[in-house]
Formats: C-alpha cells, structure tokens, sequence
C-alpha cells in the first residue's frame, strides 16, 4: 500500500490529509541470497572471529586454521582490530580478498545480528558518499561466510544485515535504502541449497520486523484507526488463507464493546476492532493473539506530560507485531489455525472524552471502574480478549501491548516482560524470542495484589495502586477465561531513542518475530 496515493478524510466528518512523503507499506528491505564463491564482482565483506584475530596476531600466518582467511585476520591484526561484533575496518589497500573486514566476537547470535547491522550500516554510508561526489556505487555487496558456520546459524546474520539499514523518514527525498541486496557467499565446498531455506524464512521474520516499525513509525496524522484498517485490509490481500474484517463504531455500539468505544470517544477518529483469520486447512491447536492498538495517546483527561507524548505514535506497537505476525505466518504457510484482533483507537481530550470515576461495560457484560483515562490500552484488550475468547473459542490466548512503564523501570528497554497463566506458555514465549534474537523474561502473576483490581462500584477497577505491570497482568487475566494465556508488556522494547544491534531510533517491530516462531512452535 502506497499511503502517499490517498488524501482521506480523516474523522467523524474531520478535515481531509495530504499524505505527501509518508514512505509505502510495507517497503523493500534489502534482499539476502545465497551464492557460490568466486562469483561477483561486488564489494566484498569477510566475518572475521575474535579468536582468529587473536590467533594472527599471536602466532602469525602459518599456525592458522583456515588458510582462506589468513590474509583477512592478519589485516584485521594489523589495522589495530580484535575482531569484536560489529568491530569494522575497511580495506583501502590492494588486498585478494576482502574490501570490508567485520568482526563477529564469539559468534552467538547477538554478535551475528551485531556484525551484520554494522556491515550493512557502513556500506550504505560508504555508498551515499560516493553517489553524492557524482561516482558510482554498488547496490549489492557479497558477504564470505565463516567456514564452521552452519546453515541453521544463519538466521541472526540475516536479521542484522536486513533490518540494520533501516530508516523511516517522511519527506520528498529518496526513502529507498542504499544496499538493495546482500550475497552471501558459502564457504567453499558447501552447498548453496543447505543455506536457502533458513535465509528466506530468516528474510520473511525480518521483513515482518520491518512491517511492523513501518506501522509504529507512521505519523498520527496519518495513521488513524481507519487508516490502521485499511492497510491491514492491503497487506491480507495476496495472502493465501488471511481474511480480514473491520468493524466500525456502529457494530461495535451494537455489540456492546463499551471498553473501545470509552477510550476512542474523545476524538474525531472512530475506532475500529480489526479482526483477521488464518486458517492453513489443518487440524491442531488453534492460538488467538490480540495486540493492542492505539493510534496516538494523549493519555485523555489524565494527561500525559508533554515531554515524549511525541512518541505516543508507537502506542499501536503491539497491534503493529500482531498484524505484521499475521502476514509472515500466510506467507510462510505456518500450519497453524490463527485469530487475531486489533483493537484501534485514538485516546484524546475533548467534550466527549471518557473520565476518571466513569463506569464501562466491556463485551460479554463486565465492567470496570476507570481510575485513570491513560490506562487505556488495558480497556480496549480487556473487550478484546472478551469477544475473541467466546467468537474463536482457541486453545491459547497471547495479546502484547506498550502497556505500563513500570515495566522499563523493572526490565530497561531491550527486554518484553511475559505474564502467564501457566508456566509452560511463558516458556514457549521465551524461548520462541531466545530462537529469533527476542529477549524476554517473566514476571510473576502475584496473587497477593488480586484484590486490588476488585472495585466498590463495578466488578473490577482499573488501575488500582501497586505494582503497575503485574496489576495491569491481573486486570486482564480477568478476561481471559480459564484459557493458557499470557501477557507480553513491550513498553520498554517497543521503540528505541539509540542504535544497537539490528535495532534504530524509533519503533523497534520488537515482538513480531517472537509471534511468527511462537505460532509455529504450535504446527
């Protein structure tokens, strides 16, 4: 979908946007494949581990393990490096074999992920330089893979030299990425075919990453629930068995969906539940994920300070990994059964704004006292999980949400923090992330703090005192029924102010992998 086509309306009657510069959904990333050596002329970039650069340094050519990489070790020696992940040097001397050398530590994952960003950072850099002094640079570069690496240890290189060049940015300028592919060179005596199938299911996760940062980044004055609608309408079309259905304000009055009508009622956007269905055409478990959806939040009547409410565009950051899970799973065939629902609003001040004290009736009859208006995003999953639960009757529950800042005060922002209802399904959770480069770690359900959501005046209070990300948990797994089910707070890891690793400033698409390998692990 190409935002930039449409100038829509944008509200209950509200005033029509240009979307000029906004960049298209979803955009190419670069693209990985795999080659024979000695084939290309393109830049060439060798991975180089700590220990080989430790081993030139020390003992010289000859003691060398590998003889293709002794001349790239040694340089990397010389040149001051030690080959940690990520560590760079570029050749500018005539040298046989490499015209990047790029350290990958001691060749985990994360090292791997580090070293592909940093390659793929430094030669769109190198290629916008020369293309602004009027030479001629190279979209593609090759990448010599070690000789020990195996085909299923790919992946996180993959994710880093996909995903570490990204930027959004909105403007008339060119918003392609400068490398448009990536050749990943076999070591010799390998077969190209063993390495295929891990790079394009790797390539698939990371655009579905991509997607997702696509979606958060999208200024709100562009991205409104409809708008959210729309483009998860686009991105379902040309994905075989991925239904899509939207519904607007007046299904929802007429349902009963009094969470998600309180919380958009304050602006001129209505809101939207947007509800998807994947279905493989196989038996198995049925999994129900449900991702938050708030277009912008100003946190309504209590009101977010304004230092940072700027980033409240990524407060659909959940719903955005839910949905971009959606299309990876379609496009990889995962032969999981999957429902999914976003619930989209806008949390804005105004007449008709929902207040502190009010009372809402959520789907299926429970209600809920609203002790803060900025506690939304637990109002709109609340009538979500509520309908998902009866409609799809599924066998596990997943929803993810930017749900409280208590939990970047507990786990930082590099960490999602996972609440579950048994202890098996957090560690799927976990270890679904740990495989994709994700990281998690649980939290307690304290049953201790259980009363705490009971309200005087309705069956449950919102935002009671306490603990703040294991209350928001308790609040919710009130509506989750006797089901598996867990809660992923990505409050913290949702968006980024610096680069590491594969990640950039801004949203991060943290959690969309984790979701694509989760339903898999179901297949």
């Amino acid at each position: 979908m190409d935002p930039n086509d449409e100038v829509t309306a944008h509200g209950r009657g509200g005033v029509s946007v240009p979307r000029t510069g906004v960049p298209s959904i979803p955009r190419e990333l670069p693209s990985v494949e795999v080659v024979a050596s000695g084939t290309g002329d393109e830049p060439l970039a060798v991975l180089v581990s700590r220990e080989a650069v430790d081993s030139a340094g020390r003992t010289g050519r000859e003691q060398l393990a590998a003889a293709e990489h002794r001349r790239p070790a040694e340089l990397m020696a010389r040149l001051g490096a030690k080959g940690s992940a990520g560590e760079l040097r570029r050749v500018d001397e005539p040298a046989p074999q490499a015209r990047w050398l790029v350290g990958t530590g001691d060749g985990s994952g994360a090292d791997y992920r580090e070293a592909g960003a940093a390659l793929i950072r430094a030669v769109g850099s190198d290629a916008e330089a020369c293309t602004g002094s009027g030479g001629q640079a190279s979209e593609v570069v090759r990448v010599a893979l070690p000789p020990d690496m195996e085909p299923d240890a790919v992946d996180d290189l993959v994710y880093g030299l996909a995903l570490g060049g990204y930027r959004y940015r909105v403007g008339s300028a060119n918003q392609d990425m400068p490398v448009r592919g990536v050749r990943l060179v076999v070591p010799e005596g390998s077969q190209e075919s063993a390495y295929r199938p891990a790079v394009a299911r790797a390539s698939e996760l990371a655009a579905a990453t991509a997607l997702a940062r696509d979606l958060a980044n999208t200024p709100s004055n562009v991205k409104n629930p409809a708008w959210l609608a729309r483009v998860a309408r686009d991105l379902a079309d040309d994905r075989v068995g991925l239904d899509v259905r939207v519904r607007d304000e007046g299904w929802l009055a007429e349902h009963g969906f009094g969470g998600i009508l309180a919380v958009g009622g304050g602006s001129a956007s209505a809101p939207r539940l947007i509800e998807l269905s994947y279905d493989p055409g196989v038996g198995g478990a049925h999994v129900l994920l449900v991702g938050k959806g708030i277009t912008f939040d100003t946190g309504g009547l209590s009101i977010k300070p304004a230092d940072g409410m700027h980033l409240m565009r990524t407060d659909m950051s959940g719903g955005a990994a839910v949905l971009a899970a959606m299309r990876a799973i379609a496009t990889l065939g995962i032969a999981t059964r999957v429902t999914a629902l976003v619930p989209a609003a806008e949390n804005h001040v105004s007449g008709a704004a929902y207040r502190p004290g009010d009372v809402v009736r959520h789907y299926g009859g429970r209600t809920s006292e609203i002790t803060n208006t900025d506690a939304e995003g637990r109002i709109v999953l609340a009538d979500a999980l509520a309908y998902g639960i009866e409609r799809a009757a599924p066998d596990a529950v997943v929803d993810v949400a930017t749900l409280t800042g208590a939990m970047k005060v507990s786990l930082g922002v590099r960490t999602g923090g996972v609440f579950a209802s048994e202890t098996s399904l957090a560690e799927r959770v976990c270890a679904a992330g740990q495989r994709v480069g994700e990281a998690w770690w649980t939290m307690p359900l304290l049953d201790d703090h259980a009363e705490s959501v009971v309200s005087e005046i309705a069956d449950l209070r919102q935002a009671p005192q306490g603990p703040g990300g294991v209350t928001a948990a308790l609040f919710l797994r009130e509506f989750a029924g006797d089901l598996p089910w867990a809660h992923l707070d990505i409050a913290g890891p949702a968006r980024a102010e610096s680069t590491y690793r594969e990640v950039v400033p801004g949203g991060t698409g943290f959690a969309a992998r984790t979701l694509v390998e989760l339903v898999a692990g179901y297949a």
